[in-house]
C-alpha cells in the first residue's frame, strides 16, 4: 500500500508517487523532485491549474509555515517546462 498525501493545489488526495514535493529554501519554493531534501515539505499536482490555485489560495505559505510569502517563480518554470511539449526540430 503506497502512502497518500494531500495536494495543497487542488485539495485532492493522491499517492505520493503522482504527487510532486516542494519545499522552502531561502525564501523560495523549489521542486523536491527526489522527495529527500530536508525541510517540511509540501505535496502539489504537477500541473500548472493546480500550482495557480496554490498561489491564489496563499497555500505555499501556509503549509510551508513561512512568514512571508514565498518566490514561487522556480517551481513555475520547472512546471512549464515539465508540461510544455518539447520544440520540433526542423532538419533540412
Amino acid at each position: 500500500m503506497e502512502p497518500v498525501r494531500t495536494c495543497i493545489g487542488s485539495r485532492t488526495r493522491a499517492p505520493r508517487s503522482s504527487l510532486l514535493r516542494v519545499i522552502a529554501l531561502e525564501g523560495r519554493v523549489v521542486p523536491d523532485t527526489a522527495a529527500s531534501l530536508p525541510g517540511r515539505g509540501a505535496w502539489l499536482t504537477p500541473s500548472m491549474p493546480a500550482f495557480e490555485s496554490a498561489v491564489k489560495r496563499r497555500a505555499f505559505r501556509r503549509a510551508l509555515r513561512l512568514d512571508s510569502e514565498p518566490d514561487t517563480s522556480a517551481l513555475r518554470e520547472f512546471l512549464e517546462a515539465r508540461t510544455t511539449p518539447p520544440a520540433e526540430v526542423v532538419t533540412q
